[in-house]
């Protein structure tokens, strides 16, 4: 099916719109943004609100379960300023790392603003890690300060961790006898205040480091791809623990002065219809899977009223053109598939309200964003070929570091004046993308990036398993699925007992989203014959035919 979306009729002067995509320069935000020469993103994000009139308005809305609470600005701003005070109070200073391992709760917000107010690095943790990514994560920054709740905090064993000096507790801050501190450390754009952790294809996950400059692009990008207006009730429904859940879900929405809600617990289609129903929420930004199970309800939105809903995207893997198709008959709504990486820190390739949609298609490059495909030399290939995706470099949202590992940083950069992504794609006659795979063995599972290292180091770890080769299943809701092929040690059977042993084996020690679904036991694994590398693509191709196989059976 090739229909193709026309753009959103309203939203823009589309005449003034193409002038001013023309026209865009990142330069013009810097200086509009800018505090004299000093800045703060923990600052502009929050306290300018308050500071400009407007603590009364609502900042966000929680929802958990049958438990529903609104903060205005001022009153998040009056949190912020509790958790400053008590960082200041335990000696944290410009720099230091501040791991946030929480629930999606407004607190796990608050400690991650706060901690970018003084000028220290948030290192926000997904709340499904368990306790060897968790140990992973701070060992490879040498993180000095967690602040946890009683619940996760089971999950760290500091006596492994020597650099961890204190654990602080979500539950016992509101029971503290301390005065809310207002300061502000002033920071150079290019100063560090995030740092996200992503897997890799080899070796251990990655700290990507970013700046205090990203809030330009995350203010921008808000305004032009979110379509944000400081009257929208805007819904990301990613963890801070993940880029999205930060950059989309605090930075981009706050800094437009939006009012945000925050859901904690897993998917539920009612749950979400019922909280854009009672929210008002006007622009929603999820994921494909989100959206195939949305779409796997039937006829259930019905029950509910979406008038409010003006705007929806997407994000973290490519977006079904059958879901796209389905938002545009049933809901009158388009999805407005987005790309972009941990390490870009923001939007690269949009589908803008103004544009038409070409449904299987990323979109097209971001206003003040150069994109090519490339081939292996580094030279551009001419439109309608795959080859590498590349960005011109650089822009406000680009990572500042690889944390303490610069070779790896520069491995991003290997053709000078690139960002190459790993995605393949090709580019069609009016610019816009289309995400053909990936370069390396990384794997994308509801949104996800799960690194197959990390799985087949933790399998390895269980007293059964020889040896072990990890990748991602094509799968119709979840986009792929973790699947793991393994050997057996001597004395050890392949049972069904066994095989679920291993599985909650990684469920437990690394995170719930990356444990195998499925594990096959098999005599051997495929292997180059000089280093004895464990050939994952080759298993990957096996499994694929497998499937292409049983389609043509039926």
């Amino acid at each position: 099916m090739n229909k193709i979306l026309p753009p959103v009729k309203g939203t823009y002067n589309l005449s003034n719109y193409q002038s001013t995509y023309e026209s865009f320069t990142w330069e013009h935000y810097l200086t509009e943004l800018k505090q004299n020469k000093k800045i703060n993103a923990a600052y502009l994000t929050v306290d300018k609100h308050v500071e400009d009139g407007f603590g009364e308005k609502i900042a966000l809305h929680y929802v958990n379960g049958r438990i529903r609470s609104a903060y205005n600005f001022a009153e998040v701003k009056e949190r912020i300023d509790l958790y400053v005070a008590l960082l200041r109070r335990k000696g944290v200073k410009k720099g230091d790392r501040v791991f946030i391992f929480l629930p999606k709760n407004p607190a796990c917000y608050f400690a991650i603003l706060a901690t970018i107010r003084i000028g220290a690095i948030a290192v926000p943790l997904f709340e499904g890690f368990m306790q060897e990514a968790v140990h992973q994560r701070i060992e490879d920054c040498q993180g000095e300060l967690l602040i946890t709740d009683y619940q996760l905090g089971k999950r760290v064993d500091q006596a492994k961790l020597p650099s961890l000096k204190e654990i602080i507790f979500q539950e016992d801050i509101d029971g503290l006898e301390i005065k809310p501190d207002p300061y502000v450390e002033w920071v150079d754009p290019d100063d560090p205040m995030l740092i996200h952790y992503t897997s890799g294809s080899t070796g251990k996950p990655k700290g990507v480091v970013h700046a205090h400059r990203a809030f330009i692009h995350h203010f921008v990008s808000g305004n032009w791809v979110l379509d944000i207006k400081s009257s929208d009730v805007y819904w990301c429904t990613s963890h801070p623990g993940w880029v999205t859940g930060s950059v989309y879900g605090i930075f981009a929405p706050w800094l437009n002065r939006a009012t945000i809600v925050i859901q904690s617990g897993r998917f539920d289609a009612a749950s979400w219809y019922d909280i854009i129903e009672q929210f008002k929420v006007t622009i929603l930004y999820s994921a494909p899977t989100a959206f195939r199970l949305l779409k796997a309800k039937g006829d259930l939105y019905k029950n509910y009223d979406l008038s409010s809903l003006r705007h929806v995207l997407s994000v973290g893997e490519p977006l079904n053109p059958e879901v796209i198709f389905w938002a545009d008959q049933q809901l009158n709504l388009r999805i407005h598939d987005t790309w972009w990486m941990t390490e870009t820190g923001g939007h690269l390739i949009v589908n803008l309200p103004a544009e038409k949609i070409k449904p299987g298609s990323m979109g097209r490059a971001f206003p003040g964003i150069t994109i090519a495909i490339l081939d292996d030399d580094g030279e551009e290939l001419p439109r309608g070929e795959v080859g590498q995706l590349a960005i011109k470099a650089p822009w406000p949202g680009l990572m500042k570091a690889i944390w303490n590992n610069q070779a790896k940083y520069e491995q991003y950069f290997n053709y000078p004046g690139w960002y190459v992504s790993g995605d393949l794609a090709y580019q069609d006659q009016e610019g816009y993308i289309f995400f053909q795979g990936r370069q390396d063995d990384m794997i994308n599972s509801q949104g996800e990036r799960i690194g197959p290292f990390e799985v087949e180091s933790s399998l390895i770890e269980h007293p059964a398993v020889e040896e072990a080769g990890v990748i991602g299943k094509p799968d119709p809701v979840r986009g792929e699925i973790v699947k793991a092929f393994i050997t057996l040690k001597p004395g050890y059977f392949n049972t069904e007992e066994l095989l679920e042993e291993i599985r909650l084996h990684v469920k437990k020690n690394l995170a719930a989203h990356a444990y195998p679904r499925e594990i096959e036991v098999v005599d051997s694994l495929p292997k180059t014959k000089i280093s004895g590398k464990i050939l994952r693509r080759e298993l990957k191709q096996q499994e694929i035919e497998k499937l292409n196989y049983k389609t043509l059976s039926i």
